[in-house]
């Protein structure tokens, strides 16, 4: 899911080529064919196909063979009917056997009757295709367990195929980010004139692949804005974990620093793992050596049989939990008091993001959305942003390294009372 024009088609059509073909470089390290393959690659209209996926392909009519197939790869290009210049079929020697690979190029358009009956190995979608079609090309791969590749910009917002990927998560299904500032054939000023010519709605769609929520977004800012690059913490700055709980759906962790004297926080770090235990989730924390904030449900929320508090779990496991769940000083737990702090300092430049090590909190900042309906928050796909809005909830708790030493080295004195 990307931005117009960032090379996400010409990357699709590369890697249908490979497969096809069989020749896959050294560097591959993706899914790998050790046979000819039928594929199927499709777009929105025949016109649409033939002036995008057929070109990228094969190259321009008269001359095939100067695409992404090579020319001494084609056995046979079978031209379709009722489109001038369109192709239906291309035949491509596969050198794992010599028999050859079959890629048939469809459309939407067609109905979702069309994509009925084959059995495929392979398939590539160029832009977000309808649901009927898209279950129904994936039916066609049942068999084989092959692929199914799609490249678009999600123009269609928050789309049953789009919903699908971003908040319905399976270990089947991966999505790869791509935005204008990763297409290096532009220059920076390129980039700033391209996205200068979107009205500022579409700006997030068209630039960075990003589609728009139902009432809008939790956090609308230019993501771009928040970002800085890392650099080593002062040593009066304190810092500060916060955990999201979770097994079928994320465990987030995040760490945060505090500049008191300017109150900006940043976000350093950001961990998310699915169905992990709180055991291997603190053997990969307890190097992190922060204190760490939590929610309310820690109190009460178990794994399955486990019968001891989430909360107390952790502490056993031998993370340095903090003693009261994630609060405001006035003992509130609001999740709309959070996010509007949150807001507010983003907006005010008091709430910075390190480049590089938080893509799984950004990927949230992306979707995080209100309901069209009730404009309340959907609680989906939300653990990063959770574990970062418990931590600023308990900035006051954190601590600077010499005041952490200093309370370890006080709780390991004998005959101390209570202390001990």
């Amino acid at each position: 899911m990307a931005g117009n024009q960032v090379g996400k088609s010409y990357a699709g059509a590369m890697e249908v080529a490979i497969h096809a073909t069989g020749r896959y470089p050294e560097w591959w390290k993706g899914y790998r064919f050790d046979r000819p393959v039928r594929a199927w690659c499709c777009g929105e209209s025949n016109e649409v196909v033939r002036e995008s996926l057929q070109k990228l392909l094969l190259g321009e009519p008269g001359a095939f063979g100067t695409g992404s197939i090579p020319k001494d790869a084609l056995l046979d290009v079978v031209p379709a009917r009722g489109t001038p210049d369109l192709v239906d079929t291309i035949r491509v020697k596969c050198e794992r056997t010599g028999g050859p690979s079959t890629i048939q190029l469809k459309s939407y358009s067609q109905g979702r009757e069309r994509f009925q009956g084959a059995t495929l190995d392979l398939a590539y979608c160029d832009e977000e295709p309808p649901a009927d079609v898209f279950h129904e090309i994936l039916t066609r791969l049942n068999v084989t367990g092959g692929p199914l590749m799609l490249t678009f910009t999600p123009l269609l917002g928050m789309s049953e195929v789009v919903r699908r990927f971003m908040l319905e998560t399976s270990p089947q299904r991966t999505i790869i980010k791509m935005t204008l500032d990763d297409a290096e054939h532009y220059t920076d000023e390129q980039r700033a004139n391209i996205i200068a010519q979107y009205p500022e709605h579409m700006r997030d769609i068209r630039a960075r692949g990003i589609p728009q929520f139902g009432a809008g977004l939790v956090f609308p800012v230019d993501e771009a804005s928040l970002m800085v690059e890392p650099f080593e913490r002062p040593k009066h700055w304190i810092r500060l974990g916060g955990l999201d709980f979770g097994f079928t759906h994320k465990f987030a962790a995040c760490e945060l620093w505090h500049d008191r004297d300017l109150d900006v926080a940043y976000l350093v770090k950001t961990w998310a793992v699915r169905e992990q235990t709180p055991l291997e989730h603190a053997e990969a924390l307890r190097k992190w050596k922060l204190i760490w904030a939590w929610p309310h449900d820690g109190r009460n929320q178990t794994l399955a049989g486990a019968g001891v508090p989430l909360k107390e779990q952790y502490a056993r496991a031998g993370l340095e939990m903090m003693h009261q769940y994630a609060q405001f000083k006035d003992g509130s737990i609001s999740l709309e008091a959070g996010v509007l702090e949150m807001l507010d300092r983003m907006r005010g430049g008091r709430w910075k993001v390190f480049k590089g090590a938080n893509e799984a909190w950004l990927e949230e900042l992306r979707t995080y959305h209100r309901d069209a309906k009730t404009g309340l928050i959907v609680k989906e796909a939300d653990d990063a942003i959770s574990a970062s809005r418990y931590a600023m909830m308990m900035l006051r708790h954190g601590r600077t390294d010499n005041e952490r030493a200093m309370f370890n080295r006080v709780i390991e004195m004998p005959n101390l009372g209570p202390f001990v």
